[in-house]
């Protein structure tokens, strides 16, 4: 009786492995020695892979992060589509929340490489590209007529899950339990800029 041979995955399947793999190997180490300091050498040393196979891929360090945003900004340009065309209630800005913070939570090791390397992502195309929906998600947050206080209430509630979540990862407990409290800050910011507006 004949073995069977193992099925082989199609050929795009396994590039998209490799990319991947290429992705978080690159992301721990430009979060652990930060982005300078990492060569394409040492990312294609710990994929254990020779840099023209790398090169394959991606040609430099920030074609690797250039790919690790466009994957994150898929959900969050659908996210800004979603709330341009629902009703601007508290109920929407609260969902429009919910939903930023599944993608965070998603991409966290994406968001605190960018946290932990300000200064080298200002400089890079992605920082741009953040600051630009940051601002078109704080905008469907706040109303511009808004008492500053409001406003400021507005943009705080996206801006405490980025910092909840930078500050609680060293400290102890159920990582569901610390993201609910983060998320409920953050909720409890934008029913209070809601109110300063029916107050």
């Amino acid at each position: 009786m004949a073995t069977p041979q193992p099925q082989q995955q199609p050929p795009h399947a396994r590039r998209g492995d490799t990319r991947r793999r290429i992705q978080d190997v690159a992301l721990e180490l430009f979060a652990e020695r930060g982005y300078e300091k990492t060569s394409l050498r040492e990312i294609a040393e710990h994929l254990d892979v020779t840099k023209a196979a790398l090169y394959y891929h991606f040609k430099t360090k920030e074609d690797i992060l250039i790919s690790l945003s466009e994957d994150l900004a898929r959900p969050l340009d659908e996210l800004i589509e979603w709330g341009e065309s629902q009703p601007r209630s508290l109920a929407t800005k609260q969902e429009l929340l919910r939903r930023y913070a599944d993608a965070l939570w998603a991409s966290a090791a994406f968001f605190r490489f960018i946290q932990e390397n300000q200064a080298a992502v200002r400089e890079l195309s992605i920082g741009e590209s953040f600051r630009t929906r940051f601002v078109s998600l704080s905008d469907l947050l706040k109303e511009p007529d808004a008492p500053l206080t409001a406003q400021v209430r507005s943009v705080s509630a996206l801006l405490s899950m980025h910092a909840g979540m930078f500050v609680m990862q060293n400290v102890e407990g159920d990582p569901e339990e610390k993201r609910a409290a983060i998320l409920e800050v953050a909720l409890d910011l934008a029913a209070q800029a809601e109110a300063a507006l029916t107050g």
